[in-house]
């Protein structure tokens, strides 16, 4: 493990292993074709599933990519486990010990990627390892600047585990967000874009806060090409969730924001909408 300028801490399979026999000297030295950043907390469980999974699929398309795991210090076992798994796969892992967060996570995984093409994806397996080369395909190709793994086209599903109240969260998250893009999934954190599209959120003023990094990349990044592959969205395989409160609260902020950056006029409206809406609630208690 090596620590960084910025203060993060490495692992990689070069500082596991001199050689293996899936990443030879000669494919360390080249740029993969495709940088995959995946945000860990607490994620022991899930990764080696998802590393064998994602390569297997990446295999089978001949498509050559690194992985690049973000993790926020985790206690668990996941840095451990991504060292072991380096020693196999194209694999390397970012420690933050100060700074956390998805969003942020999901930016130092895409700063530090070495490929041009570039894709986020949760480690819990909600999003399905193997749907990675649909995504990457029509973006490697120059068809899109952007593609999504989305829940909400034509053959895709949602886990029958999710209940009613974590639908009607995830509709309303959706429908808040809809005046900003044209994607029927904005909310999707399973997405693939190009290091340009990412550059150009970044100079116009990418803010990493919540968990909706891809929305915020979209906008930031003004996409004109999207596309939207259908997934079957599952429950997470192990652990727990680590949404709450706190960053629902975050995703309203960074909404606020985006709306203040591209559709200033709807930001004004909504807010008179909104201390109306409270006006009218709070004579209820004068």
């Amino acid at each position: 493990m090596t620590t960084t300028a910025n203060g993060f801490s490495t692992v990689s399979a070069e500082s596991t292993a001199k050689s293996t026999d899936a990443m030879d000297s000669h494919a360390e030295n080249r740029a993969p074709q495709v940088s995959i950043v995946v945000p860990t907390f607490h994620e022991a469980a899930n990764i080696p599933t998802l590393c064998e999974r994602l390569f297997n699929a990446l295999a089978a398309c001949n498509i050559d990519a690194e992985l690049i795991v973000v993790d926020d210090n985790s206690r668990d076992g996941t840095i451990e486990a991504v060292a072991e798994l380096a020693l196999r796969f194209p694999i390397r892992i970012i420690v933050r010990e100060t700074e956390r967060g998805l969003s942020s996570a999901v930016v130092a995984g895409f700063k530090a990627a070495r490929a041009n093409v570039l894709v986020c994806m949760d480690a819990d397996l909600s999003h399905p390892p193997e749907r990675v080369p649909d995504l990457v395909k029509p973006v490697t190709q120059g068809e899109i600047d952007f593609c999504v793994g989305s829940r909400y086209v034509v053959g895709a599903g949602i886990e029958e585990s999710w209940g009613a109240l974590r639908v009607l969260n995830s509709n309303i998250a959706t429908w808040l967000a809809r005046p900003l893009t044209e994607l029927r999934d904005p909310m999707a954190g399973f997405f693939c874009t190009t290091k340009a599209v990412f550059d150009r959120a970044c100079e116009k003023g990418l803010t990493p806060l919540g968990y909706k990094i891809g929305l915020e990349i979209a906008v930031r990044g003004q996409v004109q090409r999207t596309r939207e592959v259908a997934i079957q969205f599952s429950d997470r395989h192990s652990g727990t969730s680590k949404l709450g409160i706190r960053q629902q609260i975050e995703y309203l902020i960074q909404l606020a924001f985006l709306y203040a950056h591209h559709r200033p006029a709807a930001l004004i409206f909504g807010s008179v909408i909104f201390c109306a809406i409270l006006a009218g609630i709070a004579q209820f208690f004068v």
